[in-house]
């Protein structure tokens, strides 16, 4: 972590005094930067909304964004690892979903957004 030095002058110290009591921490700023950055990349978007829509295994999520199941396998990992995804294995297939609802909501809103 940087421990960096503003180069101004306060302008509302009462304000900044206010506000800065309530900053989170800054590991905990850094790992928000880490879920935006994984949510940041297109396939990884496509993979979810797939997955917003139902529970699907590795080789339809395949088919269905014509990608290797090497490659979808490679960020369902990413998307795992981020806990945005959980993994249920049956028999030979293993089948992915949204973790919670927090993650539906999140990029429900994102959605939204971009739309207005």
């Amino acid at each position: 972590m940087e421990n960096r030095k503003s180069d101004c002058d306060a302008i509302n110290i009462d304000l900044i005094n206010k506000i800065k009591p309530n900053m989170p921490d800054m590991n905990l700023l850094y790992e928000l930067s880490d879920f935006f950055k994984v949510m940041g990349d297109s396939t990884r978007i496509q993979l979810l909304w797939a997955l917003e829509e139902s529970e699907m295994c590795v080789g339809d999520l395949a088919v269905l964004l014509n990608m290797t199941k090497s490659a979808v396998s490679h960020q369902l990992k990413v998307l795992r690892a981020a806990k945005l995804v959980r993994a249920k294995k049956v028999g030979k297939n293993v089948y992915y979903a949204l973790s919670d609802n927090h993650v539906k909501t999140v990029f429900e809103k994102a959605l939204e957004h971009i739309c207005e």
